[in-house]
Formats: C-alpha cells, sequence, structure tokens
C-alpha cells in the first residue's frame, strides 16, 4: 500500500520579530494544505523533554516530582523534571541528562510515553515524555538559576493532585495521568 502524502502549509514570507534564548517569534503569511491564506503569528522552539521517573520498589509505584518558582504561574509549582533541547539533540539523550540535572537521579530502564505539541495554534513546541524506571540516586547538577526540590509520591497521590488542582502544569498531568492509565488500556 502507498504511502500518502502528507499535506502541509506554505510559508509565503516570514519575518522574525524577537529572537530570545529559548524561542523566536515569527510573523508568517501562509497557505494551508487546501490554499487557504492567512497570516500566523508563530513562538517557534526546538522542543521539549520531559521525565516520568518512577520507583517501582514499593508495592505502589512512587513518581518523582520537582517543586520550584514558575515565574509566569507566579507560585511554586510540582512537576516533572523537564527541559528544552539543546541544538538538534537525541529526545532520550536530552531526557538522560535533564533527569541528573534536575534530580541526580539516573535510570537504567527508559520508555518512550507520550509525544504531543503543547499549544499548536502559535506555538511548535512538541514535548517527549519518557518514563524512567530502574532510578539510581545521585548528587544533582542544577543550572544556576535553578532551585528545586524533590520527592517521591505515590502513584495514587499523584494522581489526586492532578486531578484536584494540587498539580497545574499540564505535561505533569498527561504524564501523571498516562502512567495511571497505562495497565488499564494494555487490557482492553
Amino acid at each position: 500500500m502507498p504511502k500518502s502524502k502528507k499535506k502541509s502549509s506554505k510559508i509565503l514570507s516570514a519575518r522574525t520579530v524577537f529572537k530570545g534564548k529559548l524561542f523566536t517569534v515569527a510573523i508568517e503569511n501562509i497557505a494551508d494544505p487546501e490554499g487557504h491564506k492567512g497570516r500566523r503569528d508563530i513562538v517557534h522552539h526546538g522542543g521539549s523533554v520531559v521525565i516520568l521517573p518512577v520507583d517501582t520498589t514499593c508495592r505502589e509505584p512512587r513518581v518523582l516530582l520537582i517543586r520550584q518558582f514558575r515565574h509566569a504561574a507566579n507560585q511554586y509549582l510540582w512537576e516533572l523534571p523537564a527541559g528544552g533541547l539543546d541544538g538538534k539533540e537525541n529526545p532520550l539523550a536530552g531526557a538522560k541528562r535533564e533527569l541528573l540535572e534536575e534530580t541526580g537521579y539516573t535510570s537504567t530502564n527508559w520508555k518512550r510515553a507520550l509525544f504531543f505539541y503543547v499549544s499548536p495554534g502559535f506555538l511548535d513546541e512538541s514535548m517527549h515524555i519518557y518514563l524512567a524506571e530502574g532510578l539510581k540516586q545521585g548528587k544533582a547538577q542544577p543550572e544556576e538559576d535553578e532551585f528545586i526540590t524533590k520527592r517521591l509520591f505515590p502513584l495514587s497521590t499523584a494522581v489526586r493532585m492532578a486531578t484536584n488542582g494540587k498539580i497545574l502544569d499540564a505535561k505533569t498531568i498527561a504524564g501523571v495521568l498516562w502512567l495511571a492509565n497505562r495497565g488499564k488500556t494494555a487490557k482492553r
């Protein structure tokens, strides 16, 4: 069976209006796959990795979350460890780097769990979530502007936090709920 040809939009013109350390912003005039023309303001980002570190040595799996102050949200948030990809870095290599930097943990068992776009209406950032099991504790190596607290939560507690507003970070909610439903979807 022949592969179907992926339809894509065409950029008719583009102008970068902001270039920062983590992303750029462009005004793009486009033609979508059906030929409709329009203007899009797009935030270009190199992509991110998210790590779902799980300690399976206990009766109930425990999820390693980090807590840090997020200026954009103006509060401390519980999150999964995550970070941006460096250039054309392999996502799994980036996940291993970020887990060590932010938590000090390493993992012997990695599996890609989810891939998604954060907010595709205006942002091209994609996220790769990796399940990390076989955890081994070590010394964290945070960047100089990262002040991180870490804690292992029983999966049932993390699910409650994700559904009752204690976890407000979308990538963390997605990862925790994926983990909680992992066994259920395999049985269907």
